[in-house]
């Protein structure tokens, strides 16, 4: 059963960042404002959406995992060990990409069809740059977890 939620959650993990991969692509590659204004407003909606359940699916596994694998017991009896650190980390980066995610996903639904504030655009952009660039220590950090198991 465990196979499975650790397959479920690589699928998950390839869909979310294959996602942010493909409009961090789109936002560097279409030069031409209006075709990229168009191309996110009907791709954007589709794309909350698939990635919200993508990250919903995220949490339960590595929840799932979290707790199967005996982490728990890691904190507990060897808090300062490596995969502790590893763990927390990584723990702590999820926590922040998910609070981003939630920031740029109420900005998006809350503006489609209007135009966005300075403000927003700021807060929309960065935040979209920012779990761009903490999916890949994410990658990095389950790696390093991997490593140690």
């Amino acid at each position: 059963m465990i196979k499975i939620v650790l397959y479920t959650h690589i699928l998950a993990a390839t869909a979310w960042i294959g996602g942010s991969l493909l409009l961090f692509a789109l936002g560097i590659l279409l030069r031409d404002k209006a075709a990229q204004k168009a191309v996110y407003a009907h791709l954007g909606p589709i794309y909350g959406y698939f990635e919200t359940f993508w990250l919903v699916i995220l949490w339960v596994t590595g929840l799932t995992m979290f707790f199967a694998f005996g982490f728990p017991d890691v904190f507990t009896h060897a808090p300062d060990s490596g995969l502790a650190h590893l763990m927390r980390v990584k723990l702590t980066i999820v926590g922040a990409l998910t609070l981003l995610t939630v920031i740029h996903m109420t900005i998006a639904f809350k503006t489609h069809g209007i135009e966005r504030t300075p403000l927003q655009n700021i807060i929309s952009r960065g935040s979209s740059m920012a779990i761009f660039l903490l999916n890949l220590v994410i990658i990095w950090y389950a790696i390093g977890i991997r490593d140690l198991l």
